[in-house]
């Protein structure tokens, strides 16, 4: 597996498939074309139905259009063979001196034929029940398996992402107005937050918890910087458990970075035997995996067992099974930031079940990972990043 590095990228939203990894893909396009006189970008699949919505257009002509006229053509008919976020750039200097194909295949990576050896492979073991001999065999936790393979810098990097992750939050809990798009939609997360403190004990947890997974997702819907975990659509979800922890429990930044690091295992084993892209598998991709992630952080902050942990995880992504990816209007708003917040909660009763319970349970998180995969591929691709049905058809 490769690096957490790559699973939590700090960026700017509203979706890691559609926005920064297009852009990201132009920057390079850009670096092996500097003197193009020309550049044509076509978007095939889900990445050309719901791009508008999600700014693709946008990212990719601020990176290539201040170097050369382009043009962008959309196909969201056609799906090329290894993705359905496909594009091919072309550049020209009056005929077409460079084409590439390339795939955006979710949390802001990419793909392409030829592309160099990854570098971040450092992870030996991609399976929990691998990783869960190895913590047995040598009496340690999901975290120090991460610093086992990482090295202790991964905690510098960890820092900077709860930093990121923090100040997403406050500024969302600040912001009011609109959020641009078209759909009229209001943020919600300031309001929330000054309702909690009218409530007492578990409804104000309750609320809160809402409000910064509100706050986290309104900034990522209106283009400012979030950190994907997994993904752009699902960021408001382990930034919400952590810091509801962070700020009523008293745990320390180290507690928090270690449930961070655990989060980060679980997500990227997810990300390497399955996806992580609503466009391939759905929300439960993204959500799901979220949820189950800050299911995992908030068991290992709790004091739970591995095996209690890996229950959690299981909880939360098992029951998100299904979800289905239909934003309105191709917008990462409706229904992704209600979605955001429910998921939140779920990943703290998901820690809750897991707790009472002596981690023994029926199905293991490995195997929901499969079911994942497979019911992603079953889903009809109309429920898939499309805007063709479910609730992206709602006028």
């Amino acid at each position: 597996m490769e690096s957490l590095k790559t699973l939590y990228k700090i960026g700017v939203g509203p979706s890691s498939s559609h926005t920064m990894a297009p852009r990201r893909a132009a920057e390079i396009f850009l670096q092996r074309n500097p003197h193009a006189q020309s550049f044509v970008v076509r978007l095939y699949g889900s990445l050309a139905a719901t791009g508008k919505g999600h700014l693709t257009d946008k990212a990719i002509l601020d990176t290539l259009s201040p170097h050369a006229p382009t043009t962008i053509e959309w196909h969201p008919d056609v799906f090329l063979p290894y993705h359905p976020n496909g594009m091919v750039f072309e550049a020209s200097n009056g005929y077409a001196t460079d084409t590439w194909e390339v795939y955006s295949v979710g949390g802001g990576s990419l793909y392409w034929k030829g592309m160099p050896e990854e570098q971040n492979e450092v992870y030996e073991k991609s399976t929990i029940k691998d990783i869960l001999q190895w913590i047995d065999a040598n009496g340690r936790s999901y975290w120090e398996y991460v610093e086992e393979c990482e090295g202790k810098e991964i905690w510098d990097y960890l820092h900077e992402v709860w930093e990121a992750m923090k100040a997403a939050v406050k500024r969302g809990l600040e912001a009011e107005g609109v959020l641009p798009g078209g759909l009229g939609v209001r943020r919600k997360a300031v309001s929330y937050h000054v309702r909690a403190k009218g409530y007492v004990d578990s409804l104000r947890s309750r609320a809160l918890v809402y409000s910064y997974a509100l706050a986290t997702s309104e900034e990522n819907a209106s283009g400012g910087q979030i950190v994907t975990a997994p993904t752009c659509g699902s960021c408001g979800v382990l930034p919400a458990v952590l810091y509801h922890l962070a700020t009523t429990r008293d745990f320390s930044e180290m507690r928090i970075l270690r449930a961070l690091a655990t989060a980060g295992l679980f997500g990227n084993v997810v990300r390497t035997n399955a996806s992580i892209s609503g466009a391939e598998v759905g929300c439960q991709g993204e959500v799901g995996v979220a949820c189950a992630m800050g299911a995992a952080a908030a068991c290992q902050l709790f004091g739970g067992t591995p095996a209690q942990i890996e229950y959690a995880a299981e909880m939360g992504l098992e029951h998100h099974l299904g979800l289905t990816c239909d934003p309105v209007c191709g917008l990462v708003q409706i229904p992704c930031i209600e979605r955001n917040a429910y998921a939140a909660a779920r990943a703290l009763d998901s820690n809750i079940y897991a707790t009472f319970s002596d981690g023994k349970h029926f199905v293991s998180f490995d195997r929901v990972v499969e079911v994942m995969k497979q019911t992603g591929h079953d889903i009809p691709s109309l429920y898939k990043e499309t805007s063709e049905g479910g609730l992206a058809v709602i006028k």
